[in-house]
């Protein structure tokens, strides 16, 4: 197992890492609507999961995959009337691949945000057979 981390995406804010690579894949930590220096992004939800997004990409890239690549993603929504919202930002991340995906309802999440983000994808740089 190996830890991933960059400075392009927010640091861990408890005892864990942003994402890790074993046996081909990559798990990411639930990403909230931080910038990589640590301001919360509030306001409409499309810009909160533009943020969880490209906070996403940024620690998939340094991992050596992509958003091209994710096989599964769940998102949990502290309101689901954002299901909408958040389904026309996802498309413009997921254009030609969608991949599975879970949506779940919360009642909270770290520092009240309305959204977090998961990813599972592939590691391009393991020896797939």
């Amino acid at each position: 197992m190996t830890r991933v981390s960059t400075d392009n995406a927010p640091a861990a804010i408890g005892p864990y890492s942003q994402a890790v690579k074993a046996n081909g894949f990559i798990y990411t930590s639930g990403q909230i609507p931080l910038t990589p220096d640590g301001e919360l992004v509030t306001g409409d939800i499309r810009d909160q999961t533009r943020q969880v997004l490209t906070n996403l990409r940024a620690v998939l890239a340094v991992a050596g995959s992509s958003m091209e690549n994710v096989v599964k993603t769940t998102i949990y929504l502290t309101n689901m009337d954002d299901f909408i919202a958040v389904n026309t930002v996802y498309a413009e991340f997921f254009e030609n691949s969608f991949p599975a995906r879970s949506t779940v309802a919360v009642k909270s999440l770290p520092r009240n945000v309305n959204i977090e983000i998961d990813v599972v994808a592939l590691d391009m740089g393991f020896a797939h057979l």
